[in-house]
């Protein structure tokens, strides 16, 4: 079964088709160049950039491969306009040609990209999911069951390489930027908070590495009038806050790999294409005995081909959706 996938969750425009496990035609297009204005994503903005971009996007993968037999697209978690674009278009598509429709979850399909890897995890399995709008880890006992360990207590830790990007008058998009700004410069210079880093439990809190780099930089109230000529060195902060970043993200996860017997971690999300954190992951994974997989940044970004991937396990076991299928901003 070719399964066509289509994800228009936030900012990428992405359609691309599966076929048993492997990929037929994944477009993305990405909007940076219309956000970087403001600093940070506008649903208005994204959804219009959606509508202008979706169908020569759909033309453009199903003529490289050759059609589909079954629509599979994000209906949650993510900005609701943008969601609705994708949702539209899916139907229309379904309804038109008379295809199976199955919405899929964001998070989930994040996950489901590892099993475009070959060779492919096989559960059980712990997964850590790691974007700019969330931060879980998952345990899958057995395929197609996702049972949280642990998220975010506050900010995710996109969202944290963000707002410290920020902080440090770095360019949109934050994430990049802060790992660029961040090469040649020293990890221990500065020793950032490891928020719940060594706390039993597995749910994280990464507001207070964001607050500290402020209050390094702008003083107590956020107003250091010296600020520009007392801050520290940019490569210097830069790779410190990341180091604190990754270090919570590694430990926790490989901890909750070893602790689960099952000896495999799945990493996934827009944080998975940061090149520190994959080395550290590895080397970590290495040090415990846990085997790592890591797909290749362009599937750990958002994109279409893990929705048309999770579609898949999705309508092997039978489920399908009605026209009556809606959008939901929230993961749960």
């Amino acid at each position: 079964m070719r399964v066509l996938g289509i994800d228009t969750s936030c900012d990428e425009t992405s359609v691309a088709v599966v076929e048993q496990r492997r990929i037929l035609a994944n477009r993305v297009y990405g909007q940076n160049a219309l956000h970087q204005p403001f600093g940070g994503v506008v649903p208005e903005v994204a959804a219009r950039a959606h509508v202008e971009r979706l169908l020569p996007a759909l033309h453009e993968a199903l003529e490289e491969a050759g059609g589909a037999d079954a629509v599979a697209v994000t209906t949650r978690p993510g900005l609701i306009g943008p969601l609705l674009v994708g949702l539209s278009a899916a139907k229309a598509f379904a309804l038109a040609k008379g295809l199976p429709l199955v919405g899929v979850h964001h998070l989930e399909a994040h996950v489901a990209a590892a099993y475009l890897l070959d060779p492919a995890p096989e559960p059980p399995f712990v997964a850590l999911i790691a974007s700019g709008g969330h931060t879980v880890l998952y345990h899958l006992p057995e395929a197609g069951r996702y049972l949280c360990l642990g998220q975010t207590a506050d900010d995710a830790a996109g969202e944290c390489f963000d707002k410290v990007a920020t902080i440090l008058g770095l360019p949109y998009p934050g994430g990049p930027s802060l790992e660029r700004a961040a090469q040649g410069g020293r990890r221990d210079a500065y020793r950032f908070p490891r928020p719940l880093r060594d706390d039993p439990g597995d749910g994280f809190s990464f507001s207070g590495i964001k607050t500290a780099v402020l209050y390094l930089v702008k003083g107590q109230d956020g107003r250091r009038r010296d600020a520009d000529v007392a801050r520290p060195p940019l490569a210097d902060l830069a790779a410190s806050a990341q180091e604190a970043i990754v270090d919570v993200l590694a430990h926790k996860a490989v901890r909750a790999a070893a602790r689960s017997g099952s000896g495999k971690l799945v990493v996934g999300g827009g944080v998975a294409a940061n090149g520190r954190l994959r080395e550290l992951l590895l080397e970590r994974c290495a040090a415990a005995g846990v085997q790592a997989f890591i797909p290749p940044r362009a599937l750990c970004t958002d994109n279409a081909a893990m929705i048309a991937m999770r579609g898949s396990e999705l309508l092997e076991a039978g489920v399908r959706d009605g026209f009556d299928l809606d959008a939901d901003p929230y993961a749960e």
